[in-house]
């Protein structure tokens, strides 16, 4: 755990509060667990300590219960500050499974049901009410909250409210003046699983936290397997559905860019026989409601979806996620795929990407709506915002080095890059032309790119390789593009600066295509002069050099390229340019029950196998016998939620299955000694979870 040493921090320990005892007691009761997870115990003895606080805590390391317990032992209305809600329901219920008197507030209901909810909170029949930001602003809500003891506020995926975060929402720029408004100011908790240090500035600034109690753990998630496949668009379909098919018993999400992606991929599953569910902004509000209720119940293994389906999807059994797209970011990438392996068991997290994919995310940042919020200069500071976190993701894909490495080294997490900092010392100290930056191929087998190719530098006297990404699993060949870089660089010259990509690459190619013709664009001195190099390779190589300052490509419906800041370098004499291409290791079978399956690895487009980390089922061996014993949990996990209308992991999660299947409890004793096991979850299942074991 880390703290911002540039904020200022309330230095009570947690031992001076005089809360553990009771949170403990709380978060046994209530949810099950014995003790805090990282960086959960001293957030929330500072909430019961009356101290706001900032939260940054990756996907599924428990940031819910951050604020949870404390509402369950403060006197007053916890709010919940949630930005979607479509998700309040399982929030809710979740939170009454497990005995908290919870409820929502928003548009699905009627009038007189926002009444009864406002009643039961103002005689203190409710302990927690969700809400989403836009709600703040209504006269009816601002009434209600004048009227009853709000102890504490949550903003949740806080990172909303910053113009320099990947989700910039003007309605949570509200929040800060409605706190302001309340008679009695209350403790204010904000939390969110992807914050660099600016947007947490931002954070801090514009929810107007007093003195805050930042905290900010490790952003590594060690359970979840990543891999960057360099995949033509032809191909995606095809892949993941034979992903799909390998895995038919798990759930999985598939993020699209755009709707007609999401509708033709969602039916060419459903034509393989995997039930597969469409979701995107386009679709009538019922129709989303079912697609995510029949994802969440598991009537349906797969959603594929636009970032419409979005933050806080808390179904926790989610086994893979699957971008059939380059996201916009490093922040959305990480939380999109943060949505596999929740419950701690492991995942997989699989980018496909090509060229294309940076084509047509540069035109969208054209496409950004006006804000009314903002001036015209703010809005350009968004833009520019925007291009960098593009550039980021661009990096990520290309990159040679460790992944998990990659994402904790964007996020500037200390306690992560502990452990490799002698290896960024030695790669800073190298001279400027030594230090590569590479790019993917699609002519060539399994080509990809690394800014930062000293993925195997010794840190510590040791090579640093996670082991858990496609990266570490693979080998790397230098190709070298000094010549392709130069010739670029000569074209955009010759052009002067004034045409798109598809033209630099038809010159320097030698088309004779009419257009470029009747441009006199075949005069140039450079007409021609990679007539025997790939246009993918070309392209490739124009991208990279964008995305390392040498290019500069503008943003709008027709992206022009122009030099960059480094333009210059390419003149040098001692120039130098390379791409890696990517010898991946041969697909691993996995065992039965991991997450993670055999498939056939087309080494053409980057294809890898992966196997299971067994550290992801606790320190003992599963054995056969805890595998039939988990199969039938699970079988009857699915059956009390068809009889209670709700998900299944808001009975219990996979990975509280698992310890019931290592336990085998046939006592209330030993049921409650099952991680995520709390005294309202053993009343209501535990007899007939017991039965199973005495069935054995």
């Amino acid at each position: 755990m880390n703290q911002d040493d540039d904020y200022p921090i309330d230095e009570k320990s947690s031992a001076d509060t005089g809360f553990h005892g009771d949170a403990l007691v709380a978060l046994k009761q209530y949810f099950g667990y014995d003790s805090f997870r990282e960086g959960q115990e001293d957030l929330v003895n500072a909430i019961l300590a009356g101290h706001d606080v900032l939260g940054v805590m990756p996907t599924g390391a428990g940031k819910s219960i951050c604020y949870q317990v404390p509402a369950t032992m403060l006197p007053g209305l916890t709010i919940v500050i949630s930005p979607l809600i479509s998700l309040m329901r399982d929030q809710v219920d979740a939170l009454n499974d497990a005995g908290i008197k919870a409820a929502f507030i928003n548009t699905t209901q009627e009038s007189d049901e926002q009444s009864m909810v406002f009643a039961q909170a103002r005689q203190g029949d409710v302990k927690m009410l969700y809400v989403a930001p836009e709600r703040l602003e209504t006269e009816r809500f601002r009434n209600f909250a004048s009227q009853v003891k709000i102890s504490l506020i949550t903003v949740d995926e806080a990172h909303c409210v910053s113009q320099w975060g990947q989700d910039f929402r003007s309605s949570y720029l509200g929040i800060g003046e409605f706190i302001d408004s309340l008679p009695v100011r209350p403790t204010v908790a904000a939390f969110t699983a992807t914050a660099t240090e600016k947007v947490r500035r931002d954070i801090v600034r514009l929810l107007r936290l007093k003195a805050p109690k930042i905290t900010v753990t490790g952003f590594d998630r060690p359970n979840l397997y990543f891999d960057i496949i360099n995949m033509p668009t032809k191909r995606k379909n095809i892949w993941i559905t034979e992903y799909a098919a390998k895995h038919s018993d798990e759930s999985g999400i598939v993020y699209c860019a755009t709707r007609k992606e999401t509708e033709a991929l969602a039916d060419e599953l459903n034509q393989h026989g995997i039930g597969a569910a469409a979701y995107h902004g386009g679709m009538s509000a019922e129709a989303r409601d079912k697609a995510q209720r029949d994802f969440v119940t598991d009537q349906v293994p797969v959603v594929v979806a636009t970032n419409a389906f979005g933050m806080g999807i808390d179904k926790s059994n989610v086994r893979y996620v699957i971008h059939h797209n380059m996201p916009e970011s490093i922040e959305a990438y990480y939380q999109e795929a943060g949505r596999a392996g929740r419950d701690g068991e492991v995942g997989r997290c699989t980018l496909l990407w090509n060229e294309s994919d940076i084509v047509t995310r540069r035109r969208l940042l054209d496409m950004d709506s006006d804000n009314d919020r903002m001036s015209p200069e703010d809005q350009e500071v968004v833009r520019q915002s925007h291009r960098r976190l593009l550039n980021a993701i661009i990096g990520y894909c290309r990159t040679t080095e460790c992944l998990h490495r990659y994402i904790m080294r964007y996020f500037a997490d200390p306690s992560s890059m502990d452990t490799v900092a002698n290896a960024e010392n030695a790669s800073s100290k190298k001279p400027e032309s030594d230090i590569n930056s590479d790019s993917n191929t699609a002519a060539d087998d399994g080509a990809t790119a690394g800014s930062l190719p000293n993925q195997d530098a010794q840190a510590d006297g040791k090579v640093f390789k996670c082991g858990n990404c496609a990266n570490c699993e693979s080998t790397f060949e230098t190709i070298d593009v000094s010549d392709v870089a130069r010739a670029v660089s000569r074209c955009v010259h010759d052009l002067n600066q004034s045409f798109g990509m598809g033209k630099i690459v038809s010159v320097l190619r030698g088309s004779k295509a009419q257009d470029l013709i009747n441009r006199h664009l075949d005069r140039v001195p450079s007409y021609g002069a990679l007539h025997d190099v790939p246009d993918a390779r070309i392209r490739d190589v124009i991208n990279q050099m964008a995305t390392d300052g040498y290019l500069f490509v503008s943003e709008g419906r027709l992206p022009i390229v122009h030099f960059g800041l480094r333009a210059g370098e390419t003149v040098k004499p001692d120039f130098h340019y390379e791409i890696k291409r990517i010898q991946r290791r041969k697909p691993v079978v996995a065992t039965s029950g991991s997450a993670f399956g055999s498939y056939d690895a087309d080494d053409s487009h980057g294809g890898t196998g992966s196997r299971p980390d067994s550290t992801a089922y606790g320190d003992y061996e599963v054995t056969e016998e805890d595998e039939t014993l988990f199969q039938k949990f699970r079988e009857l996990r699915r059956t009390i939620a068809q009889e209670i209308g709700k998900p299944p992991y808001i009975v219990f999660s996979d990975k509280t299955l698992r310890d019931m299947a290592r336990i085998k409890p046939v006592t209330d004793a030993q049921f409650l000694a099952v991680n995520g096991v709390g005294e309202n979850k053993l009343h209501l299942y535990g007899p007939r979870f017991m039965d199973v074991v005495r069935a054995q």
